[in-house]
């Protein structure tokens, strides 16, 4: 697609006004991708004056027509309010229709909206659910917050070995806050033999 093209610069010099030329044409003809690539280039002010409110237009024309990428921004933007009012309930819709496309970005974040019961009645199990989905895709976000909840014990029984494979999956992507936990981990013995000298690394 010429859109693509004029973003990234592959082939061409990068011009980003003219891939939201080429965006807007196919965008129009109910391409959903275009669609969903001209809501990004309006959400970030990228060949046009940033507009949160047409960028959920077209981001919305392509989530109806089930573009996980989408159903995600949109998810993002009615949590934050931008572009449309805040609103946690249609935020959950969108992330939902994404996150059983298997979106992991979406299924991190529907675990965070049911951990805090952000939209939805707060629902411990169903997080883990989420959480684990996304964190078995190798979410480094997921991993840790699926980390957090089997040692706290929340939607799962407390488990700590559990809460070290997992926050250690995710320090290994370099995580900070993994790292951090994995390193408490070790200084208190929890899950794994007590070693200060590794915590501390």
């Amino acid at each position: 697609m010429l859109g693509t093209m004029y973003n990234s610069g592959r082939g061409v010099q990068q011009d980003y006004k003219a891939a939201v030329k080429w965006y807007a044409l196919a965008a129009g003809q109910r391409h959903a991708e275009a669609q969903y690539d001209l809501g990004v280039m309006y959400a970030v002010g990228q060949g046009v004056p940033q507009d949160y409110k047409t960028a959920v237009k077209w981001s919305t024309l392509a989530a109806k027509q089930g573009h996980a990428d989408a159903q995600f921004m949109l998810g993002v933007m009615y949590r934050s309010g931008q572009g449309v009012p805040q609103d946690q309930k249609t935020a959950v819709k969108w992330y939902t229709l994404a996150a059983e496309q298997g979106h992991a970005d979406a299924q991190n974040m529907l675990g965070s909206m049911y951990g805090d019961g952000q939209g939805v009645p707060q629902d411990h199990k169903t997080a883990v659910k989420w959480y684990a989905l996304a964190a078995g895709q190798g979410h480094a976000d997921a991993q840790n917050n699926l980390g957090a909840m089997y040692y706290s014990g929340r939607g799962v029984p407390q488990d700590y070995k559990a809460a070290v494979k997992w926050h250690t999956l995710a320090a290994e992507q370099g995580h900070a806050t993994a790292q951090t936990n994995l390193g408490y981990l070790y200084a208190a013995g929890r899950g794994v033999t007590q070693d200060y000298v590794y915590a501390h690394n």
